[in-house]
């Protein structure tokens, strides 16, 4: 028999819990660095088609704000481009 199986705590420390939980993390790791490859892709294939992925990344930013941030910041926008007169 192993230690980990006759001592399932290390200092203190539930091994297997430890271990699951460190599993899972790097599993959820994976797959958020594959998912930004593929917004990265979709990105790319709106630049290719014409689209100004600058303004889309705004867009969504506005889309995730909710209404009264994103009048707020608006507000706020148009008033600092009135005293710059721009």
């Amino acid at each position: 028999m192993s230690d980990e199986n006759t001592n399932p705590e290390v200092g203190g420390i539930a091994v297997d819990r430890l271990r699951s939980l460190i599993e899972r993390i790097e599993r959820l790791e994976e797959e958020k660095t594959a998912i930004a490859s593929d917004i990265r892709d979709i990105f790319a294939e709106a630049k290719s088609a014409g689209f100004d992925v600058k303004i889309m990344r705004t867009v969504i930013k506005l889309r995730k704000m909710n209404a009264a941030d994103r009048d707020e910041q608006e507000f706020l926008l148009e008033t600092y481009r009135k005293a710059l007169d721009i």
